[in-house]
């Protein structure tokens, strides 16, 4: 009966041990591509916020000249 419970025990920590690492190798992956994605969008925010300023500073357009002459009424 002990050797049965000792047999149980062992392969619950086995087991523990496989899913362990199973599950940290799969997050590895996961983890990798989150990392690209992010250096990503911070290109595309930073390249964003450029075009931000650069619209914003941009001079006003000067202004037609006023017309004379023949105006409907």
């Amino acid at each position: 009966m002990l050797t049965i419970i000792a047999w149980v025990w062992v392969g619950i920590l086995i087991g523990f041990v496989i899913g362990v690492t199973l599950v940290s190798l799969m997050a590895g992956g996961k983890h990798a591509d989150l990392e690209a994605e992010n250096a990503h969008l911070k290109f595309v925010r930073d390249s964003l916020k450029d075009e931000i300023f650069r619209l914003d500073n941009q001079s006003k357009p000067k202004p037609r000249s006023k017309r004379s002459g023949n105006r409907k009424k």
